[in-house]
């Protein structure tokens, strides 16, 4: 698969599951947070810079960053990889 098409499904999914965790946060039936969590994910995958500031962000609390990378890896290792950095998936900033 067309590796700018992927990142943009990724892109697009991670904006639809970020739009329902803000709609499940004022609606009691939608796991709000869930979903945010899912869709920041995502975002995190198909942007470099996104990462960057999602690993700098979480380095304080270690078990949030472990937890991270771990996802991280396993939705890579589902989809492979989104953007142009293969050797590197998840950089230390």
């Amino acid at each position: 698969m067309n590796k700018e098409f992927k990142r943009a499904l990724v892109i697009v999914a991670a904006i639809v599951f970020i739009l329902l965790g803000l709609v499940g946060l004022a609606l009691p039936f939608l796991q709000g947070f869930l979903f945010l969590a899912i869709g920041l994910i995502l975002l995190s995958i198909s942007s470099p810079r996104f990462r960057a500031w999602a690993m700098v962000h979480t380095v304080r609390y270690p078990k949030t960053h472990r937890a991270l990378e771990k996802i991280e890896k396993w939705i890579l290792g589902i989809i492979g990889p989104v953007d142009g950095d293969e050797s590197n998936p998840t950089p230390k900033a």
